[in-house]
């Protein structure tokens, strides 16, 4: 293990970090706390705490990156702490390091530490939301609808003891059927694709088909499952927006609460997905369904 201030030490010895910007004004951000220890380095998060924490619901971020690249530090939602959620922001094991479910098991680690410690940071962990963009869209949704499932939940952290269950999932332009997603990819969806699932899976799906249907949350979902709000560009040549409409259509035949909102000229990614607009509409929906 490196040598890193625990957790409570640092959020004092920081001071609940200083504001640099006008923007960061508007939150505390308390950085690479340790959440749980694979082999020999440590898995860490990124805290963000709106300025009144007390009974701040929470929203686990997860980046994107094709599962094999991207940073905890890349955390797009700062203006939801404006409306008084607090966030942690991730990191997990990339697939040059680890291949699927490793991913999976460390953030439903992430889960289950911010919930035992919920009383060191003042946050509401009774109310927790996962959200992810891209690969991190799709472990998002994997983590929201598989609760209780031993593959995926692992032995990742010291916490085993607590849930890792969540109470809404936010899936921006993620995969959702790995068995189905080469078939519906564009040519450069395919360039980005292939070699992105022969590291997650250690083969193609069809080459893999059990793990890829371990890997994909349609397969998941059952009426237990938390409220879903999934965004995703009708112009998206990297992310088939088919793989969204395969999870919208999976809640809608089961009755679950599901928003699905397509940004019409929209492409992998981009402003739009978090500007003031999109953010309300989350909001909304998590105010009124999720956690």
């Amino acid at each position: 293990m490196n040598d890193r201030i625990p957790c409570l030490l640092l959020a004092t010895s920081l001071g609940w970090g200083a504001a640099a910007t006008a923007e960061e004004s508007t939150f505390r951000k308390i950085s690479d706390v340790v959440f749980a220890e694979v082999g020999d380095r440590d898995l860490l998060l990124d805290l963000y705490m709106p300025h009144s924490p007390e009974a701040a619901p929470l929203i686990v971020y997860i980046h994107g990156g094709a599962w094999r690249s991207g940073s905890k530090d890349s955390m797009p939602l700062t203006r939801l702490l404006a409306e008084g959620f607090a966030i942690a922001s991730v990191e997990y094991r990339l697939t040059l390091e680890a291949r699927f479910p490793a991913q999976v098991h460390d953030i439903k680690a992430a889960i289950r530490f911010l919930r035992a410690t919920q009383s060191q940071f003042g946050y509401d962990s009774s109310r927790i939301a996962v959200a992810g963009s891209s690969a991190g869209g799709h472990l998002a949704a994997l983590v929201g609808v598989t609760n209780k499932i031993p593959e995926l939940e692992g032995t990742v952290g010291a916490h085993l003891d607590q849930s890792s269950n969540v109470q809404a999932i936010v899936a921006c332009f993620g995969a959702t059927n790995l068995l189905s997603i080469l078939d519906q990819s564009t040519p450069r969806g395919l360039g980005v694709r292939i070699p992105a699932l022969q590291l997650l899976l250690g083969g193609q799906p069809e080459e893999e088909p059990e793990l890829a249907k371990l890997a994909s949350p349609v397969f998941h979902v059952d009426r237990s499952d938390p409220p879903l709000v999934l965004l995703h560009g009708d112009q998206d040549s990297q992310m088939p927006i088919n793989q969204s409409h395969e999870l919208h259509g999976m809640y809608k035949g089961l009755g679950l609460p599901v928003r699905l909102h397509v940004l019409y000229g929209a492409a992998h990614g981009g402003e739009a997905f978090y500007d003031e607009v999109r953010t309300q509409a989350v909001r909304e929906f998590l105010n009124s369904r999720g956690p």
